[in-house]
């Protein structure tokens, strides 16, 4: 059931004439402290749970309404319908959906060559999308003269959903960033996770080289209706302080910081991950990042859990052009176990030990891999100097 709109929220749905659409001045989502939820969201027993069956929250009820107006007005390269799903059988718990339209009509990946390519005006990016695609803009009001100042980040559909729900966080398009992670859209991207109350709302996003498709800063949001095997793994401390984490029962063992919920704690871990991203794309190393509930770093949880904020970053090879093969591509969301699957005799075939070799062959090889590790511990390390 969706929360009663207060009087001043604005509407974010687009007028009815689409001439209407051009002129349109873009709505603010304002949100505050009091709106990050850190805590008491839970899968339901009987999970998984489509966004009907749970209570939404003010930023869950506008993005739904906006992106299910912009499903009906066609503004989407396909009709995204309910999407066949299967748990594949095994310790890990893919989560495999076949998602035939995605693979055949989105939009042609650009031609990357290097994981710190500048932008590139003449090429797609995100102004040039038509203005109907834009939902509205994150708009955090401010928590005290100390606070960090948060830039403006428009939330855009995803014109080739991977879910429902797929939206895109583009922070202040006009500015041309090139894809490499920055502080303040990783601080919104960590809040939006925060501002929705269902549990399968995740984040993420994939450097250059690591299947970017559109070389202007942004991130992916959507909604799973089904728990990840991310969110409870265990994982083992690199440092003395607990600051970084090692997750090893994944088939791609990823790096796990980890947040009890908004406030120095959530400063504290946009700073590490951010120089932990800047230290990959320094070295051409490209990496996949993903942000969802979760448990307490340590020992395996169950998704009942989910007592703060997760994120994993994996560093991986590179890979530049187009890369079809396979039943499907490695990015941010397959590396945290949701499979979108390409074909139907793939999704028919599919099994947990082809999937970890898909997604193990995407890996860095073990020499350069323990480089990275001990390079992000000295990072870590610098903190306490």
């Amino acid at each position: 059931m969706a929360v009663p709109r207060d009087s001043q929220e604005p509407s974010y749905l687009l007028p009815p004439n689409p001439e209407d659409w051009e002129g349109r001045d873009i709505p603010d989502f304002v949100y505050g402290q009091k709106d990050l939820v850190g805590k008491g969201i839970q899968w339901p027993r009987n999970a998984p749970s489509t966004l009907d069956e749970l209570p939404r929250s003010r930023f869950d009820s506008a993005l739904c309404s906006a992106w299910i107006q912009r499903v009906e007005l066609g503004l989407f390269r396909y009709r995204l319908e309910d999407l066949q799903t299967q748990i594949l059988p095994g310790s890990v718990g893919f989560v495999a959906q076949l998602n035939i339209e995605r693979g055949v009509q989105r939009r042609r990946p650009q031609n990357i060559k290097s994981v710190r390519q500048e932008f590139d005006p003449e090429q797609f990016n995100f102004n040039k999308i038509r203005p109907g695609e834009v939902l509205f803009r994150l708009q955090r009001e401010p928590s005290g003269p100390a606070a960090p100042k948060q830039e403006d980040v428009l939330v855009v559909i995803n014109v080739s959903p991977l879910e429902w729900g797929h939206v895109l966080l583009v922070p202040e398009p006009a500015r041309g960033l090139p894809q490499r992670l920055l502080p303040g859209v990783l601080r919104a991207g960590l809040e939006a996770v925060l501002l929705s109350s269902h549990p399968g709302f995740r984040v993420g996003f994939n450097s250059l080289g690591a299947l970017a498709s559109v070389n202007h800063l942004h991130l992916h949001g959507y909604y799973l209706a089904h728990p990840l095997p991310v969110e409870g793994a265990p994982s083992t401390p690199l440092d003395p302080k607990g600051c970084l984490h090692l997750l090893q029962s994944l088939p791609a063992p990823g790096f796990l910081f980890y947040a009890s919920g908004p406030g120095p704690d959530l400063e504290a871990l946009i700073s590490r991950v951010c120089r932990a991203t800047d230290y990959l794309s320094d070295h051409e190393i490209a990496h996949n990042l993903f942000v969802t509930r979760g448990a307490p770093p340590g020992q395996a949880s169950s998704s009942s859990g989910l007592t703060g904020i997760r994120v994993i970053l994996w560093a991986r090879k590179s890979s530049f052009g187009i890369k079809e093969s396979g039943a499907f591509n490695v990015a941010l969301c397959e590396l945290a176990g949701h499979l979108p699957v390409k074909t139907p005799q793939d999704f028919g075939s599919l099994t947990e030990a082809a999937a970890v070799a898909l997604i193990q062959d995407c890996l860095l090889p073990q020499t350069q891999a323990e480089e990275v590790q001990a390079a992000l511990v000295a990072l870590v390390a610098q903190e306490e100097l």
